[in-house]
């Protein structure tokens, strides 16, 4: 992945919608450029209203197993991939197909969330976002108690909120979470 790390498919911080598909076709008010976070970015164009759905998340699905399969086949060294899980049948691998959203960066003060809706996934505002700005939510990548904290180190968080916490990582490594 050329922005942003990822070890295994991204879960995200999905929540469902009920929202409806509009029948008219406006192109996302964002465009893709450098970023200071991590290579590139995607900016706002315009102002965006909390709550906006503002992009959907592209790119070829593929099942877990050949996810697995793709992510396997990088260098130990390579965390890069623009996979990211639509449901337990379902990745989305960016990297074939995708669009300008698998370029939205990490962040530990995000302005944005996704939402995985019938196996699709948006990303949406979750507060008003400024023209220039850069987009950004939280990854909570996936990870286990047992990974090498070598291997973990790869995931230090660059987006220099106030308070960050420091790594694109989830909290909890899934084998501790509780639920």
């Amino acid at each position: 992945m050329a922005t942003k790390r990822s070890r295994k498919p991204e879960r995200g911080p999905a929540r469902s919608s009920a929202r409806k598909d509009t029948d008219h076709y406006e192109p996302p008010p964002v465009e893709t450029r450098n970023s200071d976070i991590h290579g590139r970015g995607v900016y706002a164009t315009r102002s965006i209203k909390k709550g906006a759905r503002i992009i959907e998340y592209l790119g070829e699905r593929i099942t877990h197993a050949e996810a697995d399969r793709r992510y396997e086949r990088k260098g130990d060294d390579d965390g890069h991939t623009f996979l990211f899980i639509a449901s337990r049948r379902t990745v989305i691998d960016a990297g074939v197909n995708g669009n300008e959203a698998r370029y939205i960066n990490h962040s530990c003060n995000p302005n944005c969330e996704t939402v995985i809706e019938n196996g699709r996934v948006f990303i949406e505002s979750i507060r008003r976002i400024k023209p220039g700005e850069e987009l950004g939510y939280d990854y909570q990548l996936t990870w286990e108690s047992t990974d090498d904290p070598v291997e973990l180190a790869l995931y230090a968080c660059r987006c220099g909120a106030k308070g960050c916490r420091g790594t694109m990582l989830d909290r909890e490594p899934v084998d501790k979470q509780k639920g």
